[in-house]
């Protein structure tokens, strides 16, 4: 039997030039590696029909499966600040759209299947490690509740890809709710097609924001949507210590998801001016600097939007500024209700952002790991604080804060008991730790897949106690530590 794909496409029938259609470069001898077999029956797949020769040819782009309709997106995009009129997916093709199991339209995108015309004299491959970081990353993200793209598979191509070096080929079965970025409104915004800009807008309002349809101000109503949905997910970034690495507009979803894996990472130890990016040499996307990107971010959004807007340039200039006006109380609020519970108080009272902001202050001079303290500091909810003490450099640093918390938990209900579970339902035990993700990347080189098998295992449940993969909750050790993550491409 051949595998189904239920495609119904909609992306594709919008006018040609918001894409060109492409199909992917066949590869030598495709090996499946890492199927997701949950996300395949959500998305109405036969995981045992992908899991077999045939299976990995279409995961490869070997064999494109009937009904797909294969397309580059075009988009633009600010890098690094700089702005670039065309990008356009260089090494992606999107094989179409499918309903799931909870009636959600879901792309369904090769990573790395070859050059598109967008490829800007790239060869359109990916490398494995790439792949495999995704592949890690994107699906703890999910696993810790945070709106993201999602993975379905991983396939060795049987080819190599010339980096710096010759490395193995692997493809990214990539899953979104859509690929549409703020960079596909530059797109038409920088060639003033304003018609192109409505259509794409009324497309992402079906597709994401359907109770919007009948709204007075349908334009509005989706700039303010997706700054709500912005400002929630980047509060959620911080809340886990995220560092996306290159929020360029071109990897700014317009639904909301985390989307773009590339020289992403979580801190260890707590540091607002954190980068891992090997390419942010002056900091732009460090970790406290997230929020202010994204209002930077939407505010290149807000642009392409003005002509739908009014005809009145000052007109429409005020009104984006109105909404856009919204996102940093709304960024704030989710931010802080987080930081609450990851330090067990479930009532708001005045002197709280205070306190925890002076928790946040002494992780920061004594390089407490992020992650660690907080977990300890759920365990010390029920018990005594030595644990987390030892994350301090300084302990007596800890303490001071520490009676000034007993003190302010002291004023709610809840028992010692409830506060702990609230506490380790927020605050996870495990991470993709970048010394782990690297050391399973090292192993695949080497053919040796039963690292990065674990290591998915146990980032899948972040929040439990998994006593025989404790060792995977350590921080790194001095050298251990990796300081620079690279773009996959």
């Amino acid at each position: 039997m051949t595998v189904h794909f239920p495609f119904q496409n909609s992306y594709s029938a919008l006018p040609e030039n918001f894409f060109a259609r492409v199909a992917p470069t066949p590869v030598a001898a495709p090996r499946l590696i890492k199927l997701n077999r949950p996300l395949a029956v959500q998305l109405g797949l036969d995981p045992d029909l992908l899991d077999t020769p045939d299976g990995a040819e279409i995961l490869a782009g070997k064999t494109v499966p009937a009904g797909a309709d294969p397309i580059a997106m075009a988009y633009a995009g600010h890098q690094f600040g700089q702005f670039v009129p065309q990008l356009g997916d260089g090494r992606a093709i999107l094989l179409g759209e499918v309903i799931d199991r909870d009636g959600v339209r879901r792309d369904i995108q090769l990573k790395g299947s070859g050059p598109t015309p967008f490829s800007r004299r790239g060869d359109g491959r990916a490398a494995l490690g790439p792949v495999l970081r995704e592949y890690i990353v994107s699906e703890a993200m999910f696993a810790l509740g945070i709106p993201t793209t999602r993975s379905l598979a991983a396939v060795v191509t049987g080819e190599h890809v010339i980096r710096e070096t010759a490395l193995p080929g692997a493809v990214l079965t990539r899953v979104a709710s859509s690929h549409i970025r703020v960079g596909t409104f530059q797109f038409f915004a920088v060639r003033r097609d304003t018609e192109a800009i409505r259509r794409l807008a009324d497309h992402v309002i079906a597709r994401h924001y359907p109770d919007l349809l009948h709204a007075e101000l349908p334009y509005h109503a989706l700039l303010a949507a997706v700054v709500a949905r912005q400002a929630e997910l980047i509060a959620r970034w911080l809340l886990v210590g995220f560092i996306h690495g290159v929020m360029n507009t071109d990897n700014s979803s317009i639904s909301g998801e985390t989307i773009d894996y590339g020289p992403c990472a979580f801190m260890d130890s707590y540091n607002p001016a954190q980068v891992f990016s090997s390419i942010d040499e002056m900091g732009r996307y460090a970790y406290a600097n997230q929020p202010r990107i994204g209002l930077w971010n939407l505010t290149r959004l807000a642009e392409c939007l003005l002509p739908l807007f009014s005809d009145e340039q000052e007109k429409a200039v005020a009104e984006a500024q109105d909404i856009l006006g919204a996102f940093s109380d709304q960024f704030s609020a989710a931010y802080q209700a987080g930081l609450r519970k990851k330090v067990g108080l479930f009532t708001e009272r005045d002197g709280d952002d205070a306190l925890i902001q002076d928790l946040l202050d002494a992780m920061a001079k004594n390089q407490a790991d992020f992650t660690v303290t907080f977990r300890k500091l759920g365990e010390a909810a029920g018990d005594d604080a030595a644990d987390v003490r030892a994350q301090f450099m300084e302990p007596t640093a800890f303490d001071g804060w520490a009676g000034r918390w007993r003190a302010r938990i002291a004023l709610e209900q809840q028992s010692a008991a409830e506060r702990q579970a609230a506490m380790h339902a927020v605050n996870p035990l495990f991470i993709p730790r970048n010394h782990r993700v690297e050391a399973v990347i090292q192993a695949a080189v080497n053919d040796d897949y039963a690292p990065f098998e674990e290591l998915v295992k146990v980032l899948a449940r972040p929040f439990e106690d998994q006593p025989e993969h404790a060792a995977y909750a350590d921080p790194p050790l001095p050298d251990q530590r990796v300081l620079q993550t690279f773009c996959g491409t």
